[in-house]
């Protein structure tokens, strides 16, 4: 996974914004443009120029940055990443994977985050998970699908609760002779049979998606191989850093770490980026 993201990331980088770039293509409103200037005090458009560029990278990395993970990470743990055109079978998903043994399609449609879903979107997808799921069945000799809506990071807490409402549409357009074996109610999870086929849908959140994707250590393995793809070991500052954002400091605070906790593929300088980065899988740590 690293080296993948290595070079995946060079060649991403490499198509963002630069010095050349032209205003018209930044697409930023010019009324947030002046609210922001206000709140920063600036005097001159190149005083708003410099915080301009650095916001256009982060939109320009959102929109390629989750297609990314899943390209590389489905196939490290035996899925097959999808690539399909609109309208065929196999087009709502990112992932898949049959388990030959026990006759089970297993798919995944994967988003970056926890509130990327709109009401138009759950209703579309809960509505082709129940029309798709005979034609998967067909196509790969299934007697089971076992669908999930998965977000790359964060938690049910954070979520929108659009991606429950996905579950709350296979309940309703399922077929009407098919039987309920689990209940969506108080449920992030739906199940029924039709005739021989059994289908269940599941909504899971950041550490759940990850488990259930390549077992408990799974989002420590992509967060390890992200640091080092990403991040150069560098040597400790003399002082603490300052940090704007209130609650960073917390969240990096290196003493809160069990004593002699280690983790032998990351240097001692690398290790606040993995609290930085696992804190996008939880809603706190404890002490």
């Amino acid at each position: 996974m690293e080296n993948e993201f290595r070079r995946r990331v060079d060649v991403l980088i490499g198509g963002l914004p630069s010095n050349d770039a032209k205003l018209e293509k930044f697409s930023t409103s010019p009324f947030v443009l002046m609210f922001y200037s206000k709140q920063k005090s600036y005097a001159h458009v190149a005083d708003i120029e410099q915080a301009l560029v650095p916001a256009k990278v982060f939109s320009s990395m959102e929109t390629s940055a989750g297609n990314m993970i899943e390209k590389i990470v489905l196939p490290v743990y035996g899925w097959e990443a999808v690539e399909s055109a609109m309208q065929t079978h196999d087009s709502l998903l990112d992932g898949m994977l049959v388990q030959q043994g026990s006759g089970t399609f297993v798919g995944a449609t994967l988003k970056s985050g926890p509130r990327t879903l709109n009401d138009d979107m759950a209703g579309k997808i809960g509505a082709e998970v129940v029309g798709r799921a005979h034609s998967w069945a067909v196509a790969h000799s299934a007697q089971r699908i076992e669908f999930t809506y998965g977000a790359l990071y964060g938690t049910k807490k954070q979520s929108n609760k659009k991606d429950w409402h996905i579950i709350r549409h296979v309940a309703e357009q399922r077929p009407r002779q098919s039987t309920l074996t689990q209940s969506h109610e108080d449920s992030w999870s739906i199940s029924y049979d039709d005739g021989p086929l059994s289908v269940s849908a599941t909504v899971r959140v950041g550490l759940e998606w990850w488990e259930y994707l390549g077992g408990p250590d799974a989002w420590l393995e992509l967060c390890c191989a992200l640091i080092r793809a990403c991040i150069a070991p560098a040597t400790t500052p003399a002082t603490p850093s300052v940090y704007t954002i209130s609650d960073l400091a917390e969240i990096l605070d290196l003493s809160t770490l069990p004593a002699g906790y280690n983790v032998s593929v990351l240097q001692h300088s690398q290790l606040e980026w993995l609290l930085f980065l696992a804190r996008h899988f939880c809603d706190g740590f404890k002490g």
